[in-house]
């Protein structure tokens, strides 16, 4: 199955509660933070919602 790389890109300062949570969920914390995640509809779902905040790269 394919992987995806995200990087965290911009501040969690300003950002609502549930904005926040996503990203925590993806297991990012600090900005320029990177971590691979399977690519399957739950983990498109948390990045389709923080899309502004991330960088998404496809892994083969």
């Amino acid at each position: 199955m394919a992987k995806l790389e995200i990087t965290l890109k911009r501040s969690f300062i300003g950002r609502k509660d549930g904005q926040i949570a996503t990203c925590k969920a993806l297991g990012l914390k600090k900005i320029g933070q990177t971590v691979t995640k399977e690519d399957n509809n739950a983990t498109r779902g948390m990045i389709n919602k923080v899309s502004f905040m991330v960088d998404v790269k496809e892994l083969d």
